[in-house]
């Protein structure tokens, strides 16, 4: 109400006193629900909308992915608030590290919300090519930015949530970390950088790691050289306070800070890693430059872990299976820039085919698992046919 402007409704210095304090009293009660209500609506409002949280608390910028119930899974909007924001902490003097968590305790993020980009082709609107190009984008301002960067990983860490942390200078590990590239299950190809960071791990590690979706878990995520620290989760919260309280923190503080829990961790600390025994065999067998070798190598191999392996490799699209190993052997030699152009390419080209679609049925809408891929058989993705997808866009070939 404008100042001076006359009170609107009864006014009570008309009436007698009782009537004047009633009406004072049903007025403040009218203004105080009024009050509730805007605030409830405001809050029901925000929870829907804030699917991510960017705040500065004490010398940090702090990402919360603040979808628990969809285990943090990641869609357009929340890259779009995260880059700009990222850029800012970047620039700004008064903030010295970035760190990225998820809320709840089942997953740090679980991935790209696939099944949105997927129901959106179906319903011929075009969210691939922005989704994709945006998400990588954020995946190279992660790799190069000039602040140090603390992604802890907790719960479940895969594809998407992988690309939000494993570029990073910092990536903390706890006992409740599952992490996974589970792509060419669902017809798709390790991608948000898969094909740096996987060939450049220990051996032929990555390799198997891309084309089976093997689960590594706990203190493994550290042994295998994804994480790079490995705290018990429940100091996390310790930690990052720890880390918030540092006074304009140089990137040694920071690593110093992580180190410290790190070490006084003594969860699975005498227990080796789990795929040590199996070492040997993944580096000879994964070492062909075909899938149908490194097929033939398993078989020939024939202890029960290898069979194991060809049991689930068979279950994979053929055509994500050849992309892959591809993707990895050339991007063994690629700047991280240059898989990301070369990977926009390929999800492009995974979006026009067959076997995305039909994967995200199969495994998230149905979930009868039981996807019928196009071609069926390794045989028919013949080189030329692989070619199409690894072809430039043009000017729409992902630029940075």
């Amino acid at each position: 109400m404008a100042r001076g402007s006359p009170a609107r409704g009864p006014d009570p210095r008309r009436r007698g006193s009782g009537a004047g304090t009633r009406w004072r009293v049903a007025f403040n009660a009218f203004k105080r629900i009024n009050i509730i209500q805007r605030h409830l609506i405001m809050s029901k409002h925000t929870d829907a909308t804030e699917e991510v949280l960017l705040e500065k608390k004490g010398c940090a910028g702090v990402i919360t992915l603040n979808r628990p119930k969809l285990l943090n899974t990641l869609n357009l909007s929340m890259i779009q608030q995260i880059y700009p924001q990222l850029k800012k902490w970047e620039q700004d003097p008064e903030t010295f590290l970035i760190i990225i968590k998820g809320a709840g305790e089942k997953a740090f993020c679980a991935g790209g919300d696939i099944r949105v980009i997927s129901e959106a082709k179906n319903a011929n609107q075009e969210l691939a090519p922005v989704f994709f190009r945006e998400e990588y984008m954020l995946n190279n301002a992660i790799a190069s930015c000039q602040k140090p960067y603390v992604a802890l990983l907790h719960g479940i860490t895969m594809g998407g949530g992988v690309g939000l942390s494993v570029h990073g200078q910092f990536r903390v590990a706890t006992e409740k970390c599952l992490f996974a590239m589970p792509e060419t299950a669902i017809g798709l190809f390790p991608d948000v950088g898969g094909g740096y960071f996987l060939p450049r791990l220990q051996g032929k590690l990555g390799y198997f790691l891309a084309l089976t979706g093997f689960r590594l878990k706990g203190r493994d995520v550290y042994r295998a050289g994804i994480a790079t620290h490995f705290v018990d989760s429940e100091k996390l919260g310790m930690l990052e306070e720890d880390l918030l309280a540092l006074k304009s923190p140089s990137k040694e503080n920071v690593a110093a800070v992580l180190e410290n829990y790190h070490t006084e961790c003594k969860i699975d600390r005498d227990k080796s890693f789990t795929l040590e025994e199996h070492m040997d065999k993944i580096n000879s067998c994964f070492s062909a430059n075909t899938v149908e070798q490194i097929i033939e190598n398993l078989q020939q191999d024939g202890s029960s872990f290898a069979l194991e392996q060809l049991k689930v490799i068979n279950k994979m699209s053929p055509t994500s299976l050849k992309i892959t190993l591809r993707q990895l052997i050339e991007g063994s030699s690629k700047t991280l820039q240059e898989v990301l152009t070369m990977e926009y390419r390929l999800s492009q080209a995974c979006m026009r085919g067959h076997d995305f679609h039909e994967g995200v049925r199969a495994v998230l809408i149905d979930k009868d698992q039981s996807p019928k891929w196009k071609p069926a058989d390794l045989k028919e993705v013949t080189d030329e046919y692989l070619n199409n997808y690894f072809k430039s866009l043009g000017s729409n070939d992902l630029k940075f």
